[in-house]
């Protein structure tokens, strides 16, 4: 057997949208069927920033992502955040491939809100709202493109040029540049900032609202006023890696939020365990903090793309 090396271009090549989302809601009904096992993901906190490891395994395939978050990155000419999946055989444990999973981390991002805009947004959403315009957002329009027909995007960003760059990036599609307001007062918003502050004050989210929460992924990190949670129907990615790391942690911390008031987790509403949105006027919250069953999903998905075009790179590692 041989390992494979898939850099940061050929996953790029073997990455398309439709497939991922398909995947990874896959990965999401096997772990609410107990088909998937995955412990939370493990914190490395060093001076500039994180790592974080990220086991699973679920039906066929077993791997392990290791990827960082390190905000200064932008200023020496690297991403923010950069990753790697070492990509194994479950029967044996043979590491079948080595991946770059920067693009595949945010690519499953994208398709999990995308997913759960599916069962928790209204059935007739016309407008999406974008807070925050860096590389999340890219995939969160691509996923939520796959799945609804928008009349309007509305695109908010602190920083003009961000906005502007994500708005020219999707040429003959309904974005225009807007305010905070305007942005939350979307029948879908996804919330992707580094914010350790709330950004979306509860006054501006309509009744029916749907929410993706997608910035707070580590302790501390917080985009949603906690009176947005406490009127809200919530649903998280895991309920262990959001009571300590996800939308609702700060509240937790403080007091003002439990975890009984959590509505479900996404995988017992795709298994239809539990229902979606059952009010149209209720508004709902998704709190994802990234699962490793989603990164697992999709390198499988690629390895066997790249396995069936036979021409990367392979190398004997043990």
């Amino acid at each position: 057997m041989k390992t494979l090396i898939l850099n940061k271009s050929a996953v790029k090549d073997l990455l398309q949208m439709p497939d991922v989302i398909k995947v990874v809601e896959e990965a999401f009904g096997a772990f609410g069927e107990g088909k998937a096992n995955m412990p939370p993901k493990s914190y490395l906190v060093v001076e500039r920033g994180d790592f974080r490891a990220m086991p699973a395994v679920i039906p066929g395939a077993a791997g392990i992502k290791w990827v960082n978050v390190h905000p200064q990155n932008p200023s020496r000419g690297l991403p923010t955040i950069m990753a790697v999946i070492v990509y194994s055989d479950p029967e044996t444990g043979y590491p079948l491939a080595i991946m770059d999973a920067t693009d595949i981390t945010a690519y499953r991002t994208g398709a999990t809100a995308a997913i759960a805009s599916k069962y928790l947004a209204r059935s007739d959403p016309r407008t999406l709202g974008i807070i925050g315009a860096g590389r999340q957002a890219y995939t969160q329009l691509l996923a939520h493109l796959e799945l609804f027909n928008f009349e309007q995007i509305r695109v908010f960003d602190r920083t003009q040029s961000s906005s502007e760059r994500l708005v020219n990036s999707f040429p003959g599609y309904p974005l225009k540049e807007c305010s905070l307001e305007e942005a939350a007062a979307s029948d879908i918003v996804c919330t992707q900032t580094p914010s350790r502050v709330p950004v979306l004050k509860n006054e501006l989210v309509l009744k029916g609202t749907h929410i993706n929460a997608l910035g707070a992924d580590a302790e501390g990190k917080e985009e949603l006023e906690p009176a947005i949670l406490r009127r809200a129907v919530v649903v998280v990615d895991d309920l262990r890696q959001a009571s300590g790391a996800g939308e609702i942690n700060v509240p937790i911390s403080k007091g003002l939020y439990t975890t009984d008031e959590v509505y479900a987790n996404l995988a017992e509403i795709v298994t239809g365990k539990k229902p979606g949105r059952t009010d149209r006027d209720a508004v709902t919250v998704f709190d994802s903090t990234g699962l490793a069953i989603e990164d697992i999903a999709t390198a499988r998905l690629i390895y066997e793309k790249a396995r069936q075009g036979g021409a990367y790179i392979s190398i004997d590692l043990v």
